[in-house]
């Protein structure tokens, strides 16, 4: 039986991997007679890593259900925050050419790479 955090978590990252199809989609078709090819590769950059860490967020909600004791939450946090600050702010760069936006976009990969590292971690530390 899946408890509850378990159910979240796949919930969350099905719905932030249905998100990046839309924005994919959006990104392909709606943008490319609008910005700049640098800019439209900007957009691609941002979906690939949200695919990614989506993924990372189903793939954390799979082992939350297999080993409840092993520590997700803080990566889950983590790669949250990377999508949010990363993905997000490159979508935002894009559409609005606003500079500040493009300056956010290293903290989120930060977040990334925090999240895998601590997983990392909790996992060398895992004791069954």
């Amino acid at each position: 039986m899946m408890n509850s955090q378990t159910r979240q978590t796949l919930w969350i990252g099905f719905g932030l991997l249905g998100l990046a199809v839309l924005l994919g989609a959006f990104g392909a078709h709606g943008l490319k007679n609008f910005v700049t090819p640098e800019k439209l590769v900007t957009f691609e950059t941002g979906i690939r890593y949200h695919f990614y860490h989506a993924f990372g967020v189903v793939l954390l909600g799979l082992i939350q259900h297999l080993f409840p004791t092993l520590k997700v939450k803080t990566p889950l946090i983590l790669f949250y925050l990377g999508i949010l600050l990363f993905s997000f702010n490159c979508y935002i760069y894009v559409l609005t050419g606003m500079k500040i936006f493009a300056m956010i976009v290293p903290l989120g990969g930060t977040s990334f790479m925090l999240g895998w590292f601590l997983l990392a971690w909790h996992v060398h530390r895992f004791r069954n």
